[in-house]
């Protein structure tokens, strides 16, 4: 015959994490038939070596209730975010909505740029795409997709925004008359991104980096072609 201190042992061998937790799931007045253990009960701790185990509950909520604070903070930062980009660009789709010709909204669209603390802002359109031959006036605005392929290979690759700096060889493709270019934030047009480039450009080096958010630059090249097509047939 077994002894009772073996049966004791063989019943808490067969608990486990899974049975223990069924049971006080079952059984929720067991806290209340017990309050006077659970409150003696003490919980490993990394830094005190115990703490009750209602000391370690609170600790628990309080952990909880920092990390919904910071999501919340989080979140809130990001809705200002979206705000201030949403102004952004209605500001700029009014201004250029409202030229009376396309000189007059290149104009618009590099004195937005410098109401931004840049230094301009460019666009220059793919000549397959858009009829700008003779004897359009405007073909300054023409960029060799051949020209401008490798430099496509090399800064974009399979993305349609590149952050960064280019090497005089890629100024002079991109443009061709601009000076004192520290970085630039370039986008590929349309939804296709088939139809051109803007580009942003700041004489600091590091204004603009890998990394950083590029959803104006999309909305911004997505909504520049059919403002184009006002004054410039597409191919």
């Amino acid at each position: 015959m077994k002894q009772v201190g073996e049966e004791q042992q063989e019943a808490l061998s067969a608990l486990d994490d899974r049975a223990v937790v069924d049971y006080l799931l079952q059984h929720p007045e067991f806290f209340i038939r017990n309050a006077a253990v659970v409150e003696q009960m003490r919980v490993p701790h990394p830094v005190r070596g115990t703490v009750s185990l209602v000391e370690w509950h609170m600790a628990r909520a309080r952990n909880h209730i920092h990390t919904l604070e910071e999501n919340m903070s989080l979140l809130m930062e990001q809705a200002t975010a979206n705000e201030g980009l949403f102004y952004r660009l209605l500001h700029l789709q009014n201004r250029l909505a409202s030229a009376e010709s396309l000189d007059d909204l290149l104009l618009r669209f590099h004195r937005w740029a410098r109401d931004l603390g840049l230094a301009g802002a460019s666009i220059r359109l793919f000549a397959d795409r858009w009829r700008l031959g003779a004897p359009s006036k405007y073909t300054q605005l023409v960029l060799s997709r051949q020209a401008f392929e490798p430099l496509r290979i090399q800064r974009l690759g399979q993305e349609r925004h590149y952050l960064g700096t280019l090497n005089g060889p890629e100024l002079l493709v991109v443009l061709p008359e601009a000076k004192a270019v520290g970085s630039v934030a370039m986008s590929m047009m349309g939804s296709d991104a088939d139809l051109g480039v803007i580009l942003f450009t700041s004489r600091d080096a590091h204004h603009y980096e890998a990394g950083q958010g590029t959803q104006l630059l999309q909305e911004v090249a997505l909504m520049l072609p059919g403002l184009l097509e006002r004054w410039i047939e597409r191919a």
